[in-house]
């Protein structure tokens, strides 16, 4: 074989690899489009929280700098899109105090929520003896000691979406419910036990994603 053929060779195989990426390069964007348009089309909504109840076990910042409490939270999440379902990958739950976390992180199973379904957890958030700032445990005091003290709800965790057979990447979920917990004698809360107290607040959380 002459060195002019086996160059021709060359050249030919060339071509036909170069056809073959640019066929999977075209069918990859053709992809892409598709999926791009159904999304645009669907137009996913992100998911509703809203915090139901809060069965309150104890609350207790008598030792300067050190506050102790323990908590039940009833927790709703509506799906409101109706071809789109939701996973739930990683979601923590805590509390926070004038944006002080003063609860460990309790996790939440995984799991997948369908078009227009509602899920309800209640998990339990507890922090024992944790270190609060100064400025922090004078206004918690305070407040405390007029009948009622602002905390807020928080659930950090990460969602994909379900359009058919696609699931996309993960997104950060961000929500965060206002909780309002009154004690003495004006207490809007239901004694549930020796120790414990319900709050109901059906209140609505705010929610980014």
């Amino acid at each position: 074989m002459s060195l002019k053929d086996c160059g021709n060779h060359r050249i030919y195989r060339r071509k036909i690899f170069r056809r073959i990426i640019g066929g999977i390069l075209i069918f990859l964007l053709l992809v892409l489009i598709t999926i791009l348009i159904i999304w645009a089309i669907l137009r996913p909504s992100k998911p509703s929280f809203v915090l139901q109840d809060t069965t309150l076990y104890a609350f207790n910042a008598s030792i300067p700098g050190l506050l102790t409490s323990n908590f039940q939270l009833t927790l709703s999440s509506r799906n409101p899109n109706d071809r789109i379902g939701i996973y739930y990958d990683r979601l923590h739950v805590y509390a926070t105090y004038d944006y002080q976390q003063i609860t460990l992180g309790t996790s939440i199973p995984p799991t997948y929520q369908g078009h227009k379904e509602i899920n309800v957890w209640s998990p339990f958030i507890s922090g024992n003896s944790v270190p609060i700032a100064p400025q922090f445990a004078t206004s918690l005091g305070s407040q405390q000691a007029s009948g009622s003290v602002f905390l807020m709800i928080k659930v950090d965790g990460r969602v994909r979406w379900k359009v058919g057979t696609f699931i996309s990447g993960r997104y950060h979920l961000h929500v965060t419910c206002p909780a309002l917990i009154n004690f003495g004698s004006e207490s809007t809360g239901v004694m549930v036990g020796e120790n414990a107290i319900k709050y109901q607040f059906l209140t609505r959380c705010s929610v980014s994603v």
